[in-house]
């Protein structure tokens, strides 16, 4: 039970049963590196005894449950997919995307600003991220040269969707000095950037919903900046081996 509790409160209590029976197991060889762990078993868990306990004792991943809509989501797909579908790359830095989304803080959620960020489509690592009080092109430029920065090389494509600041001239001629494809989603189809989309609603309702309410510009970019740090280091998916994006990445790059 207690290595039970100690996965859901490093994982903001967002961990299925799958993901829970994974690193009960050590499948990824990490345990021993994370200092929260104190098991250890020297026996095989199933996912059968994982579910039982928890369902027992009341434990329930707090994920969001999707609504899916598979007709309208494979036309969203097929319409104007540059990609093609090939979300999943096999090496880095060959596709990054990009997307900005609304956050706010304060009393009443008054304040708002928007967070910029950059993915590699490889194991949908997270490279950069930019709060600005709008979405701009300038603000769009520097969160790539941020990425550019980090990983010393620049994607020869980028996919964006059509927002004002990714068809803006200041954008393109940026791309374009970098040797960049630009890809744009088509029209009205979110299904077009799926990676990024869905990476903007674990930070929001896996991440940010566990965090209390910030009151100041400050503690909200704190609060931005250790999600991403947490999206980086700490959470595993079974897509990149169950390892966490930064060791998914590391694996090719070493």
């Amino acid at each position: 039970m207690e290595a039970i509790y100690q996965i859901e409160k490093r994982h903001q209590h967002s961990a299925g049963y799958r993901k829970v029976t994974v690193i009960l197991n050590n499948e990824n060889q990490k345990n021993q590196e994370i200092e929260e762990y104190t098991f250890d078993f020297s026996f095989r868990i199933n996912i059968k005894r994982v579910r039982r306990i928890m369902r027992e004792h009341g434990i329930r991943a707090d994920i969001r449950q999707k609504n899916h809509n598979r007709k309208q989501e494979q036309e969203q797909i097929k319409a104007g997919n540059l990609l093609n579908r090939q979300f999943k790359q096999t090496e880095p830095n060959k596709v990054w995307v990009t997307d900005t989304s609304e956050f706010t803080y304060g009393k009443n959620n008054k304040n708002k600003v928007r967070l910029h960020a950059v993915l590699d489509l490889y194991g949908s690592c997270p490279l950069s991220h930019l709060v600005s009080p709008t979405e701009t092109a300038e603000a769009a430029v520097t969160v790539f040269k941020q990425a550019e920065e980090k990983v010393g090389t620049f994607a020869p494509m980028v996919r964006t969707d059509r927002g004002a600041a990714y068809t803006s001239q200041q954008f393109n001629n940026y791309l374009s000095s970098r040797s960049s494809i630009h890809s744009l989603s088509a029209p009205g189809t979110p299904g077009d950037n799926a990676v990024i989309e869905h990476f903007w609603s674990d930070f929001k309702y896996v991440w940010l919903a566990h965090q209390p309410h910030a009151e100041t510009l400050a503690e909200l970019v704190d609060q931005i900046d250790r999600g991403f740090e947490y999206f980086t280091k700490i959470e595993i998916s079974s897509k990149r081996n169950n390892l966490t994006a930064e060791d998914f990445r590391n694996e090719v790059t070493a």
